[in-house]
């Protein structure tokens, strides 16, 4: 698996999202506004506001836009979205979970089930594939944030569970309610982390072969597509082989 991390791989390729730059950043402002909408419009004082702000600057977002979603909160505007999360299979008995936030159900839920239908795979019931998956915080910084001793001496003094380390970076892991208070501690000593999110990390994952891995890309690519999805999260882990041979 040398030259990727495995996490990024569970994650899906980030290429794939810096294409669509505009429908990012449409998520991360629907994220960070109800973010702000179900607490205060404070970052300081609103973990998982902070927590989308911190995401927004990693993915470049204008300072202009950030503020203007957070306003959009306090607008009182009629928008009401729900978080919704779907379950399912996918080619190569893969388990995808899917993170959605939605002003209409009927109409994600229809989106994902022809997504996963059309793509090898069957949308399940909530509760089907989560129990494979242990629900953490991801903190991740690039590779020149510091070599592997020291990135894991930070981690550790912060409260940090585990921490893995390659040449495309570091992924760091807290437990889900630790994660707010690493990421603020570890930035005192590393600086600004790449990205800072709670995840859904695989306990074991599927090997996939060319054609599997193909089809599940796709997969991934329509849902990413989607307005109303947010993350897309899976336990598969495909080879740099592999990945070569799709991407040639």
């Amino acid at each position: 698996m040398a030259g990727h991390s495995k996490f990024k791989n569970i994650m899906h390729r980030k290429g794939a999202q810096d294409k669509k730059r505009s429908n990012l950043f449409s998520k991360l402002s629907r994220e960070i506004t109800v973010a702000a909408k179900m607490g205060t419009p404070d970052p300081d004082m609103n973990p998982r506001l902070r927590l989308a702000v911190n995401t927004a600057k990693a993915q470049s977002m204008p300072k202009d836009n950030i503020q203007r979603a957070i306003d959009k909160a306090t607008a009182g505007d009629d928008e009401n979205y729900e978080e919704v999360r779907y379950e399912g299979y996918g080619p190569g008995g893969s388990a995808i979970i899917v993170e959605t936030l939605t002003d209409n159900r009927n109409r994600t839920a229809t989106a994902v089930r022809t997504a996963f239908s059309k793509h090898g795979g069957n949308l399940g019931t909530e509760g089907s594939v989560q129990h494979g998956f242990e629900r953490l915080g991801l903190i991740e910084y690039p590779a020149d944030a510091g070599d592997e001793d020291t990135v894991l001496e930070a981690a550790m003094e912060a409260g940090a569970e585990d921490i893995e380390s390659s040449e495309d970076g570091h992924t760091i892991w807290t437990a889900a309610d630790d994660l707010h208070q690493v990421a603020s501690d570890l930035e005192k000593s590393l600086g600004e982390a790449s990205n800072v999110k709670l995840a859904w990390k695989p306990n074991i994952t599927v090997d996939m072969d060319e054609k599997g891995a193909g089809t599940l890309l796709k997969l991934i690519d329509v849902l990413d597509d989607d307005d109303d999805v947010q993350t897309v999260w899976g336990n598969y882990e495909i080879s740099d082989e592999v990945m070569d041979k799709l991407d040639a």
